[in-house]
């Protein structure tokens, strides 16, 4: 295979020193035209979208992403082609696709799709297919029809799923975004996006990553950490599988949970170790639900009580999906601990400080270190030591 590879390499080129110099152009003419083609068949695509019109959207070729958006809010919608490699029935298109949900995204979520496209007798071009590209991850309409459901502070999308399923979804996340705020403050968008795809397996397909990833997690955030608010509107995927097995109060904390992170996303960075961002989201998850430190905190529980109390602050690496289901819930409660600490010792105003002081920071060494010292005046092994008694006080 490599020789004959090289050998059509060299074919090539020789081919191309002989040929004319008109020959060369006329080639980049074509291909160029082909693009320009394409590019204008959807770019007249889109604009029929955006303008309901369905009409003039068939007219361009198969209704299928037409009739799964008709519940969907856009604001914006195009394409930008980047290649045209045709086939002996018409065209493979691979094109950026960027896209805008009216009054949520204050800048375009991004993804890549390929297009496949037929030839009419006419030589018009017409689009036959449209799908993610290679690695990137499914859409919700790639899941089927659309379904949206418009909540005070919250849009609630799905796919397979009811007006009257996804309204329980709005009415939790509408108590969320208020009760982020009060703590938290009202310094975002106060709005939240919810996407509720059929399964488990859809999940993944949304999130790119193998479904196995998030069982038994209930719903994870996507977005850009750091951002500078022109970044598209988080998206809280909810896992409907381990979600449904929840009671109404847990079903809560999950969303305030999430909620959570779509406010604090602008503060959080790089440098934000995990136990303080999934801790303060724990943390503000369970204000006011009344849940005690061994109800809200099973597994630390049960390993102190054991005699195994933990000796250091849990790393980035005990928050990984695939560890092991003990271990990953042990350390969302050492950081959830870490953060009641905070706020019962330094206060509620200390604790968002000190979490916006470590997000502020260049670069993960030494950010919870200086924070520590100016916003808590204290240091990293006194507050270890600080968090140990107080998980052994809270739970023994």
């Amino acid at each position: 295979m490599a020789d004959r590879g090289r050998a059509w390499s060299i074919a090539a080129v020789g081919l191309a020193l002989l040929l004319p110099l008109t020959g060369c152009t006329g080639g980049r003419s074509a291909t160029d035209s082909a693009r320009t083609e394409v590019q204008q068949l959807l770019d007249r695509r889109s604009t029929a979208l955006l303008a309901h019109d369905e009409g003039a959207y068939a007219a361009t070729g198969t209704r299928t992403v037409y009739t799964r958006l008709r519940d969907l809010p856009l604001a914006s919608w195009t394409y930008r082609v980047t290649d045209v490699r045709h086939t002996s029935s018409g065209a493979t298109v691979d094109a950026d696709l960027s896209y805008r949900v009216a009054g949520y995204d204050t800048a375009p979520v991004d993804t890549r799709r390929t297009l496949t496209l037929g030839r009419a007798t006419d030589g018009t071009w017409y689009v036959s297919a449209d799908q993610p590209a290679g690695q990137a991850g499914q859409q919700l309409w790639d899941q089927g029809p659309v379904t949206a459901v418009r909540g005070a502070h919250s849009l609630v999308l799905g796919a397979g799923r009811s007006a009257a399923d996804l309204r329980g979804y709005a009415t939790l996340a509408d108590r969320a975004v208020p009760a982020v705020s009060q703590a938290w403050g009202t310094g975002w968008s106060r709005h939240v996006v919810v996407l509720v795809p059929r399964s488990l397996a859809d999940m993944g397909a949304l999130l790119g990553s193998p479904a196995a990833n998030y069982r038994g997690i209930a719903a994870v955030t996507t977005g850009e950490a750091g951002g500078s608010g022109q970044a598209p509107a988080d998206r809280v995927v909810v896992n409907p599988e381990a979600y449904a097995v929840l009671g109404d109060l847990g079903k809560q904390v999950v969303l305030t949970h999430e909620t959570t992170h779509v406010a604090t996303r602008a503060a959080t960075t790089a440098a934000t170790p995990l136990w303080l961002s999934e801790g303060y989201a724990d943390w503000i998850g369970y204000l006011g639900t009344g849940r005690t430190p061994a109800e809200a905190a099973p597994e630390l529980t049960r390993a102190v009580q054991d005699g195994h109390a933990p000796t250091a602050l849990p790393t980035d690496k005990d928050f990984g999906f695939t560890s092991d289901p003990t271990q990953l819930a042990q350390a969302y409660e050492g950081g959830w601990l870490a953060c009641r600490m905070i706020a019962g010792h330094w206060g509620t105003a200390r604790l968002g400080a000190f979490y916006r002081a470590v997000g502020a920071h260049e670069e993960r060494t030494g950010a919870v270190e200086d924070a520590l010292k100016k916003v808590l005046g204290t240091t990293p092994d006194a507050f270890t030591a600080q968090w140990r008694d107080f998980v052994r006080s809270e739970l023994g």
